[in-house]
């Protein structure tokens, strides 16, 4: 069926609205703009589905999310009654049209015979992977686009392990999603019958104070905090996002005295009013509002989380005495090596302990891990991929992982979650920084201390935004001939390895040997250059962007800026291969 087809299709089918309808009126004389939102279907990857707000085949809307949880119930169905039991937990965020889309899918679930429990309100992404884990359901949903612009949303899709979907199922997902028709095969019935028959039970604080319990069993070091709990200050703020409640609870019952929340942030807003983007990876999120209300107490710390609460971004204080914003990877590294020296002060580190990280995260994840008798594994980008290597670590008694981190501004501690949480990770920062407080010092401060002990590293991470439908073809084209012809220098600097995670295969450029590696199935290439600079290469899959990751090291600080800076120079002429 063609896309005008398609639309022609939408346009007069009885489950549209007359707004939905008259949306699609409105653009009839604008073709492209109909390929745009009907060439295809918004495809179901490993990360659920996710795309812009309004109607049409490939953007989020009821419709769509309908056709996604209709083909989601198929899958649980197929696990058998007692799946069914168990049922699947669904959870919103703040976004425009969450609250619908969650109920929405839990209507279509329970229809098709299917229990649900739906949270009352918007909640963080991490408690719908506790709660998947706590109630024994089969799934979760999760409502959410994360950390992206306003005119997204997104659907995630959880199993009994708490983790993310991973490849496979989510393959079956989309799979049936092709087999079923989006307007006549989706099920449904009234929201409130199910809630009446019992379909259908909200979770509310109940799951609200179990998901705390967890989370402040994260702390190690009580007798910092309170040398510091009186004097202390920090600035939260959640983007106009679910952290609002949780997070500001959890730092109240750490202890802490002086704790700001952003007024003008603190309002719950799809619209994100008062920042450009609501990701703490982007520091002007902190600007005014949270910098200038630290500065107005003295605070020592800034925190933020984004709309969903499972990343985080910090400001601290410089040697200056400014505010300055660490890195989701400085972050990661601080937490890491605080993690494994609390635990060795404490006579509690696990002999086989792991800290787990990305493959597009800092190599001084590594370094730290090893120099302290850790190990370290890596896995592919995405937090179902860190829960799965958690899983598979520990069932097979090769290791206990401690913590677990992106660049992205994701972290994990804990075993009653597999996905990433902003809630335990501010906690944990905040006792990190309380810690490093009675001695002296700022996390400015022990983040020198890490280099000076570690090595020097510097990261950087870059977006080639290629948007519409020719951004998508020129995706597919860049990625198509990276793996067919790889690169043979980066920055006028020769590739020593080339690694094609799409294979699995590692490439010695000088001899031509290839080994398999351990990771294979991802559309992601990978150099490593003379300077001993890695340049990593991926398509994003939330957004119409090429990403590419730049990780240095050397022997000064200087020296990683000056190889960060060459290499980001040199990135944006991927946009012409």
């Amino acid at each position: 069926m063609s896309y005008m087809e398609t639309y022609e299709k939408w346009l007069n089918s009885p489950a549209l609205s007359a707004e939905e309808k008259a949306e699609l009126e409105a653009i009839k004389n604008d073709p492209k703009e109909i390929e745009t939102r009907f060439f295809g279907p918004l495809e179901f990857g490993t990360a659920g589905l996710r795309g812009t707000m309004c109607v049409g085949l490939h953007q989020m809307n009821r419709h769509v999310v309908g056709h996604a949880t209709q083909a989601f119930a198929e899958v649980v169905k197929a696990e058998g009654p007692e799946a069914m039991e168990k049922g699947v937990v669904v959870i919103c965020d703040c976004r425009n049209h969450s609250q619908e889309f969650a109920e929405t899918a839990a209507a279509i679930l329970a229809a098709n015979g299917i229990k649900v429990k739906l949270f009352d309100e918007l909640r963080p992404t991490p408690e719908v992977s506790f709660a998947v884990r706590y109630y024994g359901a089969q799934a979760g949903i999760n409502i959410t686009a994360s950390h992206n612009p306003k005119e997204y949303n997104g659907y995630k899709v959880y199993w009994s392990d708490g983790a993310q979907l991973p490849p496979g199922p989510a393959d079956v997902v989309a799979a049936k999603m092709k087999e079923l028709d989006i307007f006549t095969d989706v099920k449904n019935m009234d929201l409130n019958e199910a809630k009446a028959s019992g379909m259908v039970t909200i979770l509310g604080a109940e799951t609200d104070e179990a998901f705390l319990k967890e989370v402040m069993g994260q702390v190690i070091d009580t007798e910092s905090v309170a040398k510091i709990a009186d004097t202390f200050g920090i600035v939260y703020t959640p983007f106009h996002g679910t952290g609002h409640k949780l997070i500001p609870e959890a730092l109240k019952r750490l202890g802490m005295k002086n704790v700001y929340c952003v007024p003008e942030q603190m309002v719950i807003d799809g619209n994100f009013p008062t920042v450009k983007s609501p990701n703490p990876e982007n520091p002007e999120g902190f600007y005014p509002y949270a910098v200038d209300l630290a500065k107005a107490h003295g605070c020592d710390l800034i925190c933020g989380s984004d709309p969903d609460a499972d990343r985080v971004g910090l400001m601290v204080k410089n040697s200056a005495g400014e505010y300055v914003v660490l890195t989701g990877n400085q972050t990661g590294i601080l937490l890491e090596d605080y993690a494994i020296q609390v635990r060795k002060r404490k006579g509690i580190l696990p002999e086989n302990a792991y800290c787990n990280t990305t493959i597009v995260s800092s190599a001084m994840a590594t370094k730290v891990a090893e120099a302290n008798g850790v190990k370290c594994a890596r896995t592919f980008t995405g937090f179902k991929f860190l829960g799965e290597k958690k899983d598979k670590l520990e069932q097979s008694g090769e290791g206990k992982v401690i913590f677990s981190f992106e660049e992205s501004c994701g972290y994990l501690f804990g075993d009653y979650a597999r996905d990433k949480d902003a809630v335990t990770a501010i906690v944990v920062a905040v006792e990190m920084a309380a810690y490093y407080a009675t001695q002296g010092k700022t996390l400015y401060d022990a983040l020198q201390d890490c280099y000076a002990k570690y090595g020097f590293y510097a990261e950087k991470t870059m977006n080639l935004v290629m948007p519409g439908l020719d951004g998508m073809a020129k995706m597919a084209e860049i990625m198509a001939k990276l793996h067919e012809a790889p690169m043979a220098e980066v920055a006028g600097v020769k590739v020593v390895t080339a690694k094609d995670y799409k294979t699995g295969l590692s490439t010695d450029v000088a001899t031509g040997a290839v080994t398999e590696m351990e990771l294979k199935g991802s559309n992601v290439v990978e150099y490593v250059t003379a300077d001993d600079t890695t340049f990593i290469i991926r398509p994003s899959g939330t957004e119409p962007k090429i990403k590419v990751y730049i990780l240095a090291n050397g022997a000064t600080k200087e020296e990683c800026d000056a190889k960060v800076a060459k290499y980001a120079d040199f990135a944006p002429a991927i946009k012409e291969l």
